[in-house]
C-alpha cells in the first residue's frame, strides 16, 4: 500500500510539474492581474465589481487558444441565462413571494438548464449567475447585471489575448513523442506474449495488467494527439506543422489497429479464457518468431531505414506459422482455429505499419 501511494504522490507530482501546466499557470497568473489592473477602465461597468474580471481571465485560461475562446464564450453564454433566471427570482420577490422560494426556484432552473450539453463550459455558470444576480442585484439590477457580464466578458478577452500572444501552446512534438512511447509500449507487450509462447506458460493475472497499461496509454495518447490538432487552430506557430501533425494522426490510427490486434492476441493465446498453446514445437518456434518479427516492426520509428527489411521479416514469419499451422492440423483444420486468429491478429499489426515502410 506504501508503494502505491508513493507511485500516486510522484503521479501527482508529475503532473503538477509538467512543462505545459505550469506555462498555463504562469499565463493564467499574468491574465488575471491584467485584468484586474485594467477593470477600472472598462465602460459601462462599475469599479465595485472589477473582481469579475480576473474570474472571466480564469475560466478562459485552457491548454489551446480554440478551447479557451469556445469556453469564454460559451461561459458568457451561460452568464446570460443565469442572469436571465435570477431576473425571474427577483420578480418572484418583488411580487411578495417569500425569499427562500425565488432562491429554490432559481438553483432549481438554473441547475436544470446546466443539463444543455451544447453550453459546455457554460453549463456551470447558469444557476451560480442566477443566484448571485438574485442575492445581489437587489434596487442596483441593471447595474449589477450590465457590470457582471461586461466585466466578465473583458476578463475573458484578456485571458484570450495573452493566450495568443505569450507563447500560444502547440503540442505537435509532445504529441509525436506521446506515440513513440505508445509504440514502445504496444511492442514490449508484443515481446511478453512471445516469451510466454516459448516458455509455453503464462501469468493470467500478469497478462491483465500488461493489457490494461497498453490499454491507458493508448487512452491518453489519443487525447494528446487530438489536444495537439486542437492546438494548431488559430495558432501562428502552427505554420509549416501541418505534415507533422498529419503524420500524428495517420500513426495514431496505425497504432489503435496494432494495439487492438494486440489485445486479442494476448487474449487468444495467453489471456485466463485462452486456448491450449500448440503442442508442437515447430508451430509455438514459427508463432514466437512471428511475435517477435511483429514487436521488431511495431518498434521501429516511422523513418526508421530499416522499415522495409523489417516489414519484409515479419511477413515472412506470418507465413512460415501459417504453413506450420497448416502443416501440423491437416487432418483436422477445424483445430487449428485459435492458431489462424492469432496469424489473423499478427497480419492485422504487419498490416498497420505497413504505411510507414
Amino acid at each position: 500500500m506504501a508503494g502505491g501511494m508513493r507511485r500516486a504522490a510522484a503521479a501527482l507530482g508529475r503532473d503538477i510539474v509538467d512543462q505545459p501546466r505550469l506555462l498555463l499557470a504562469a499565463k493564467a497568473a499574468v491574465a488575471a492581474s491584467l485584468a484586474w489592473y485594467l477593470a477600472p477602465l472598462i465602460p459601462f461597468a462599475a469599479n465595485e465589481y472589477s473582481y469579475y474580471a480576473p474570474l472571466g481571465a480564469l475560466v478562459s485560461m485552457y491548454p489551446t487558444l480554440a478551447r479557451s475562446a469556445r469556453a469564454g464564450l460559451l461561459t458568457l453564454v451561460g452568464l446570460a441565462l443565469g442572469i436571465a433566471v435570477g431576473i425571474c427570482g427577483l420578480v418572484i420577490v418583488w411580487a411578495g413571494i417569500a425569499g427562500v422560494v425565488a432562491v429554490a426556484l432559481v438553483v432549481g432552473l438554473g441547475v436544470a438548464l446546466g443539463g444543455i450539453r451544447a453550453l459546455g463550459a457554460g453549463r456551470e455558470w447558469i444557476a451560480m449567475a442566477g443566484l448571485f444576480t438574485l442575492l445581489l442585484g437587489g434596487r442596483s439590477l441593471e447595474e449589477f447585471s450590465v457590470s457582471y457580464i461586461v466585466t466578465m466578458a473583458f476578463g475573458v478577452v484578456v485571458g484570450i489575448a495573452v493566450n495568443l500572444l505569450l507563447f500560444p501552446p502547440l503540442y505537435v512534438r509532445r504529441a509525436s513523442d506521446r506515440l513513440s512511447v505508445l509504440r514502445s509500449t504496444a511492442s514490449a507487450q508484443l515481446r511478453k506474449i512471445a516469451e510466454a509462447v516459448e516458455s509455453g506458460s503464462s501469468s493470467p493475472d500478469e497478462v491483465e495488467v500488461g493489457l490494461r497499461g497498453l490499454n491507458e496509454t493508448a487512452a491518453a495518447v489519443a487525447e494528446e494527439v487530438r489536444e495537439a490538432d486542437e492546438s494548431r487552430r488559430a495558432n501562428p506557430r502552427a505554420r509549416g506543422r501541418a505534415h507533422e501533425q498529419e503524420q500524428n494522426l495517420r500513426r495514431l490510427r496505425a497504432l489503435e489497429r496494432t494495439t487492438a490486434a494486440t489485445r486479442e492476441l494476448a487474449e487468444t493465446l495467453v489471456g485466463p479464457d485462452a486456448a491450449d498453446l500448440p503442442s508442437s514445437d515447430d508451430v509455438r518456434a514459427r508463432l514466437t518468431e512471428a511475435i517477435t518479427r511483429a514487436a521488431d516492426l511495431v518498434d521501429a520509428a516511422p523513418d526508421d531505414s530499416s522499415g522495409a527489411e523489417l516489414l519484409d521479416a515479419a511477413q515472412e514469419a506470418v507465413r512460415r506459422y501459417r504453413e506450420a499451422v497448416d502443416a501440423h492440423n491437416a487432418p483436422h483444420p477445424s483445430s487449428a482455429d485459435y492458431l489462424l486468429a492469432a496469424a489473423l491478429y499478427l497480419q492485422r499489426i504487419v498490416n498497420a505499419s505497413r504505411v510507414f515502410v
